[in-house]
């Protein structure tokens, strides 16, 4: 526990942090002739009139300055089979789009197949908070895939997870 004026520990922190589950994202957008993307699992709704989504990146992330300058990204929501593409895009300087197969959205962003949904967003604004920014994009297109049996790519305790099959609650 701490207290007020106390500092908290950064590991004990995250690792507080770390009893949330959360799902698995991957942002992307295109500048130039070169996609760009990231693993983010600091994703979730704002809004719904307007349609408004957000996620949080590091203020010293190589891919904001890009996404900022092309105005635009999308959100790929991934499945529990992307575990090897969510690991691949949580890289530094390595090739993340090596072997990924992707589309363009209607707004130019990469898509990645296999991916559970994805959303399409403008930025409509961002806030500094900390080391990260807020990043806010209003859903211009999106796509819901026919999921079927497919999951959605889970985050708990430092591990990926699935959804066990329970009944409602």
């Amino acid at each position: 526990m701490s207290l007020p004026g106390n500092a908290i520990e950064p590991l004990r922190f995250r690792e507080a942090l770390g009893h949330y589950a959360s799902g698995i994202t991957i942002i992307t957008s295109h500048i130039e002739g070169e996609p760009i993307g990231f693993t983010c699992q600091s994703f979730y709704s704002v809004s719904v009139n307007p349609p408004l989504v957000s996620f949080s990146v590091m203020s010293s992330s190589a891919s904001l300055p890009k996404i900022r300058e092309a105005g635009r990204f999308a959100v790929n929501i991934l499945s529990d089979e992307q575990i090897p593409i969510s690991n691949q895009f949580a890289r530094r300087g390595t090739d993340k789009w090596q072997g990924v197969e992707w589309q363009e959205s209607p707004l130019g962003n990469p898509i990645i197949a296999g991916s559970l949904h994805w959303l399409d967003c403008e930025i409509h604004a961002e806030h500094a908070a900390g080391d990260h920014v807020i990043v806010i994009g209003e859903v211009k297109a999106l796509n819901l895939q026919d999921a079927g049996t497919t999951q959605p790519l889970l985050y708990f305790k430092g591990q990926y997870r699935n959804i066990a099959a329970h009944g409602v609650v």
